[in-house]
């Protein structure tokens, strides 16, 4: 009894031993071939192994590679199992290749990676709702550090790939005004609320503002009233403490004055020369700051698809599937 006992310790240390050796060789092989700066984390499932060598059938085998570089960005863990592996190999030392009938695996870009290479320490990525994510931070704009904030829509593109489409850009001067590059209505420069409502408490500053035509115009304040309110103090508090002025001052877009009038400018707290730099800032350009996108590559033989792309609140998550794919010589 004690000698079985014995044989059967035996073997099974020649088979884990066995198992591990193959998980080896497969790990350097991996590296070589995909040019990994370190080996991957390979994972042979079933038991015994050597009983599946021996009939060149493996039941499932698990691969994890960490930081796979994929153009602007590393991709933080890539990992795959294959099932139903068909071996070509008379034993763990002489595998030359194999035929894996089918493959599922994830591929995770996670928001740290991302914050450190795209972000560059300034800009922090966050989920965002389904299939979104949410980039805030701070760029250098004519010596200010401007508040950034842009929103992305993550999704596949053709069969292999996933890219990002950036809207929702905003540029924030303190809690002065918000920039949104752009020529529509609801872009360029504008006053926020609260510096709205700061700015119609002080006569002066809005007598600077009544004083130009282009903002009465978009304000859509009749002339007379204006002219008015210029002249009477009661008359303007009655026009600033009316329920839409805030409404009509939030509206108008300061770039349509600024190079007129750069003087209002001054008088609200606006540095003329920053809303000069902000003008040049055009949405293309704020956008490639926070725009990537990666392909899963194209096997040789078989197929490799992406299945379905999600945002999760520690990254983006990649789901591939594959059959048919031949591996090795």
């Amino acid at each position: 009894m004690v000698w079985l006992l014995t044989v059967a310790c035996l073997v099974a240390l020649a088979d884990r031993w066995a198992l591990l050796y193959a998980e080896r060789q497969a790990a350097d092989r991996l590296k070589d071939r995909l040019h990994l700066t370190a080996a991957p984390e390979v994972r042979i499932g079933g038991f015994p192994f050597l009983t599946q060598l021996a009939a060149r059938r493996l039941d499932s085998v698990e691969v994890t590679v960490p930081d796979v570089p994929a153009e602007r960005v590393t991709l933080t863990q890539v990992t795959a199992t294959a099932s139903d592996i068909r071996v070509d190999g008379d034993g763990p030392t002489a595998v030359r290749g194999a035929l894996v009938r089918r493959v599922h695996g994830q591929v995770l870009l996670s928001f740290a990676d991302m914050n450190r290479e795209l972000g560059a320490s300034q800009v922090s990525f966050s989920a965002h709702g389904p299939g979104r994510i949410r980039a805030v931070g701070a760029l250098r704009v004519a010596g200010n550090d401007v508040r950034v904030r842009a929103d992305a829509r993550v999704r596949r593109e053709g069969e292999r790939g996933i890219t990002t489409s950036v809207d929702g850009m905003r540029l924030d001067i303190g809690d002065l005004a918000t920039y949104r590059p752009g020529t529509g209505r609801a872009e360029g420069l504008h006053l926020t609320r609260s510096a709205a409502r700061r700015i119609s408490r002080e006569a002066d500053k809005v007598r600077a503002m009544l004083g130009v035509p282009e903002i009465v115009h978009r304000m859509g304040v009749p002339q007379r009233t204006v002219n008015a309110a210029l002249h009477d103090e009661d008359r303007l508090h009655r026009l600033t403490g009316a329920p839409r002025f805030l409404h009509r001052l939030t509206r108008v877009n300061l770039v349509d004055v600024a190079l007129a009038h750069p003087e209002v400018l001054k008088r609200l707290g606006l540095d003329p020369s920053l809303l000069t730099s902000l003008s040049k800032l055009t949405r293309p350009q704020i956008a490639d700051r926070f725009r990537f996108s990666f392909k899963i590559p194209n096997p040789p033989s078989g197929e490799l698809r992406l299945d379905r792309v999600a945002v999760d609140k520690d990254g983006i998550h990649v789901y591939v599937g594959g059959t048919g794919l031949l591996v090795g010589e």
